[in-house]
Order: structure tokens, then C-alpha cells, then sequence
């Protein structure tokens, strides 16, 4: 039995400026990170903030709302105890508790197939405040 019908799941697209954006974050180093929104009128998902290469985690983290879901992807550039520069691609699921719960279902129930659209994703973190997500979880997870 299949259970592909229109509420089998959110049903939630991604769009081509999306599966575009983290391209450019993955083979370009085009963006620092990208955070992404559901549109629920389009029932898609869209970018809603890109930040160039120079920015910084603190400018991540603060372009994350307070009280909505995102979700975000984060190219975290580190060094290893052998000295070698390298990278890695977070896939972050932001659910502040404070958001409605409508919210957090919808990020919820679209989380992986969004992340399937996503190739190249090394890791993932849920978070529902700052502290779940900061340098050092990241760098713990990285190493």
C-alpha cells in the first residue's frame, strides 16, 4: 500500500532559488550561510537571508528570529589538530520554543525532504535557543 497521496507529507516544495543558493554556498563559497523559510501560502520553502563569506557566526545567530522556525544551513571553516583547513556544511532546524506550534509542525513535518533536496549536508542540529547551536557544538560535532 502506498502512502503517496497529497497528505502522505507537508507536501512542501523547494524552490529552484533554494537547491540554487546552497549550491552556491557548497561549490562556490559564495554565502557564509543561508537561512530558509516556509512560505505557507506557496507551500514552498525559500530563502530568507543569505550572508556573504565574510560574516560572521554572531551574524548567523542574530539573523535567526526569536520566535519563528528556520531552517538554516551554516559552512563552518575550521582547523584540524593536523593543521589542514577544512569545512563542513550544518543543516540547522531552528524551533524557538516561543513559536506558534502550527510552525514548528510544518518545519517538523518538511524537515527531511527538504534536506534530501540538499546534497552535501555533513551534519545536522536541532536547536530551540542559541545555546544548542553555538561555535562550540558546532566544533565539537565538526572534529
Amino acid at each position: 500500500m502506498s502512502f503517496r497521496g497529497p497528505n502522505a507529507s507537508s507536501g512542501m516544495g523547494v524552490s529552484d532559488q533554494s537547491k540554487n543558493t546552497f549550491l552556491e554556498l557548497k561549490r562556490k563559497k559564495a554565502h557564509r550561510y543561508v537561512i530558509f523559510k516556509i512560505d505557507e501560502k506557496k507551500k514552498e520553502v525559500l530563502v530568507d537571508k543569505t550572508g556573504g563569506p565574510a560574516e560572521s557566526f554572531e551574524d548567523f545567530a542574530a539573523s535567526l528570529p526569536e520566535n519563528d522556525c528556520r531552517y538554516a544551513i551554516y559552512d563552518f571553516d575550521f582547523v584540524t589538530s593536523e593543521n589542514c583547513q577544512k569545512s563542513k556544511i550544518f543543516f540547522i532546524a531552528w524551533s524557538p520554543a516561543v513559536s506558534r506550534i502550527r510552525a514548528k509542525m510544518l518545519y517538523a513535518t518538511s524537515k527531511d525532504r527538504f534536506k534530501r533536496e540538499l546534497d552535501g549536508i555533513h551534519y545536522e542540529i536541532q536547536a530551540t535557543d542559541s545555546t544548542e547551536m553555538d561555535l562550540e557544538v558546532l566544533r565539537d560535532r565538526a572534529h
